[in-house]
């Protein structure tokens, strides 16, 4: 996807943010306020907003994903994640698919008015839309932004169902919101933690909240009455892909009330292929040879590979006590309780 349907916001007044600063504004997109925070959580980011001309896309057809619709009010990520497969959409917008991904992140500013005249339109039906599927909604960002408060309650507004997968503990901000949507459509929630290990999460997911504070804020979400599935993901060969690490994981994800645990091997697409394999160059050179072996026909490992660890999966989430998953789950809108009221690339 290009991103032709943006354009620049106009000129307005923020006085609680920073003034626009000075860098060259990438070719996709001209004219873009551009703005930079001086503050610890934003040191050596760049925020591009821009106006989008629309924001709830359809999922092209022959997708692997659950769901046919999904709303993305950011482009980039300041999560940081060495994996994220969707590092490859920012050389769409003449932006590198390393840093530039992590550093340099698109805003769409109007994404809360936008949702609110789309799900209007006469030719909308009301299909069930998902958030988080490129990038996370809930990224460090969002807590300057707030473009997911006016989101939600369009959708609440319109008893619109809808999905969350996030790694952001912000969401809990939004609980009041998130439980007024529920009472008036499905809303389907899930976090994605693929490990627990403090010094791995340090290591591939510096700008996320911890595994442990994810955790918490599931029971926080499972307390407050929802369903939340947690998507075991990505499983990281040779890193976290031993039994050790995956029943630590299971434990936790089971004593935190997950109603679901959902396994996902790490895959590997054009852009995160590429810094991936530097970082494991870096950081685990002894890994390079397992890599080359697993990821030698494309994005994805084995079919062998997967089902075993599935299948591991599977006896760790028996043993305590919880429900495995199937792919999708973590992103399908579960169906409410009755109620009374309404390209294959070499690694390095």
């Amino acid at each position: 996807m290009r991103w032709e349907h943006l354009s620049a916001p106009p000129d307005e007044e923020h006085p609680d943010r920073a003034a626009p600063a000075a860098p060259p504004l990438p070719l996709a997109l001209p004219g873009a306020t551009v703005r930079t925070f001086d503050t610890p959580d934003f040191a050596g980011m760049t925020f591009y907003e821009v106006r989008a001309k629309s924001i709830i896309n359809r999922v092209p057809g022959g997708s692997r994903v659950p769901f046919g619709w999904t709303i993305n009010p950011y482009r980039g990520c300041t999560h940081a994640c060495v994996y994220c497969f969707a590092r490859n959409s920012h050389t769409y917008l003449d932006l590198n698919a390393g840093a530039d991904f992590d550093r340099k992140v698109i805003v769409k500013v109007n994404a809360g008015e936008l949702v609110r005249r789309e799900l209007a339109a006469p030719r909308w039906r009301g299909a069930a839309v998902a958030m988080g599927t490129n990038v996370d909604c809930y990224q460090r960002a969002e807590g300057r932004y707030r473009l997911l408060p006016p989101i939600i309650e369009a959708l609440r507004d319109f008893g619109n169902p809808f999905s969350i997968l996030t790694k952001g503990t912000l969401i809990l901000r939004d609980l009041p919101l998130l439980r007024q949507a529920a009472g008036v459509t499905r809303v389907g929630l899930s976090f994605s933690v693929g490990f627990v290990d403090e010094a791995l999460w340090r290591a591939v997911e510096p700008g996320t909240p911890s595994p442990r504070r994810r955790l918490d804020a599931v029971r926080r979400l499972t307390d407050a009455g929802f369903a939340v599935g947690v998507l075991m993901a990505p499983i990281l060969p040779g890193l976290s892909d031993g039994d050790e690490s995956i029943d630590a994981t299971v434990s936790a994800i089971a004593a935190a009330g997950a109603t679901s645990v959902t396994p996902l091997a790490l895959h590997l697409r054009p852009g995160a292929r590429q810094w991936y394999a530097h970082w494991l160059g870096r950081q685990f050179p002894h890994l390079v040879p397992r890599y080359r072996e697993l990821y030698r026909s494309g994005a994805y490992p084995p079919q062998a590979y997967q089902r075993e660890l599935t299948a591991r999966v599977r006896i760790a989430a028996r043993r305590h006590g919880l429900h495995r998953g199937e792919p999708g789950d973590t992103r399908r809108l579960p169906v409410p309780p009755p109620a009374p009221a309404p390209e294959q690339l070499a690694l390095l």
